[in-house]
């Protein structure tokens, strides 16, 4: 299973008072006080430092600097206003992009679409780095898990060539896209690939601020917001999937039959209890698994069929509590479809408002899908 938690956009800078770092502050508090054994990174979607300039970085540097799980970050447009990304890799100390790791099993590529434009929103690949991801994607074939992509904005905010990337990622079964840019939280499915985006730390036009934690557990994706004032523990239901983010009807860990594993994660200290539910059925316990940090299953045998709300609520020493809940559909009957829809990688995909994982359905942000416009 691939973990990774996901910090907004920063757009650190003096004209908020570097309020967005007071608040990267306590999430990095947070994320190492509770989370950090139980994610494989830690991911800034670019739009870092408002204008690009040194001391910006300088300062995010310095709380990121206590940051125990390893941090990657990818270039926005405003990392790119000096016309040069020279200050985004000094000034972060990161890998230059573009990036391929294999983090469990999975092909994880880190997109730069600022560089190859002209500034400001003319977001492009390039030929080149196109012909670099199909092959990493074609590569991909070989790999145990399946690919996850992470990138500034969605194809279709792209100036050229979006609806042929979103394409490639649904032919080579990317899992994820993972990105920034909008400022709020959203999700996509175009029938191929599930694309997420999270609301900026520094520029905040609805809701608390916080991160996502997201996963890909076998071929079910999943994500959810945590905001700074909730309580802790969390939890995160990685398997099976919920009936938004469903891509392939065939696969048993997104729309399962009657009896099936369910998987969480569970972040927090001193975890005392967790337990899964089904509809009104009464609570079972779920067991830690060995070997893995933070994880937990049950078996499930004889759901009905249909649509059923499953939920796993997790106890921690003090009492304090956290339920992650998810719609599946169990032992769907008929011919199993994987279509890819018109216009991939799209917002016109939205699953729209689903407050339980912190999606708003607002869509307030300065991108050209969003309500404001800036």
């Amino acid at each position: 299973m691939l973990t990774w938690l996901h910090f907004g956009d920063l757009h650190a800078s003096h004209e908020d008072g570097w309020k967005s770092l007071s608040d990267l502050h306590s999430l990095v508090e947070d994320t190492n006080r509770y989370m950090a054994w139980g994610v494989d990174f830690a991911f800034l979607p670019g739009d870092n430092a408002n204008h690009g300039e040194p001391e910006q970085y300088r300062r995010i540097r310095s709380v990121l600097d206590a940051l125990e799980p390893r941090l990657l970050a990818i270039p926005g447009d405003h990392d790119f206003e000096p016309k040069s990304l020279d200050n985004f890799y000094t000034g972060l100390e990161t890998p230059k992009l573009p990036l391929s790791m294999m983090v469990k099993g999975h092909r994880c590529l880190f997109l730069d679409i600022i560089s190859p434009g002209s500034g400001g929103p003319d977001f492009k690949l390039g030929n080149q780095q196109i012909r670099w991801l199909e092959a990493e994607l074609r590569q991909s074939a070989n790999d145990l898990e399946r690919p996850a992509v992470f990138m500034h904005a969605f194809p279709s905010d792209l100036s050229e060539g979006g609806d042929e990337l979103a394409e490639m990622f649904a032919r080579y079964s990317v899992a994820s896209v993972d990105t920034g840019h909008t400022h709020y939280n959203e999700l996509l499915n175009d029938g191929g690939t599930i694309y997420t985006a999270t609301r900026s730390t520094g520029q905040i036009e609805e809701g608390p601020v916080g991160f996502s934690v997201h996963a890909i557990d076998g071929s079910a994706v999943s994500w959810r917001f945590k905001s700074l004032d909730q309580n802790w523990p969390f939890v995160l239901i990685t398997s099976p999937a919920d009936r938004r983010v469903v891509t392939d009807r065939t696969a048993g860990d997104q729309c399962p039959q009657t009896s099936f594993p369910v998987n969480a994660k569970v972040f927090g200290a001193n975890i005392q209890r967790v337990e899964v539910m089904t509809d009104d059925q009464p609570a079972r316990p779920m067991q830690r698994v060995k070997g893995s940090v933070g994880l937990w299953t049950a078996d499930l045998v004889n759901i009905s069929r249909g649509q059923r709300r499953l939920s796993v609520r997790a106890f921690d020493a003090s009492g304090s509590q956290d339920t992650d809940c998810i719609e599946i559909n169990v032992g769907l009957e008929g011919k199993a479809t994987r279509t890819l829809k018109s216009h991939p990688g799209d917002h016109i995909h939205s699953v729209g408002a689903w407050e339980e994982k912190g999606f708003l359905g607002t869509q307030l942000g300065p991108n050209k899908n969003g309500t404001i416009k800036w």
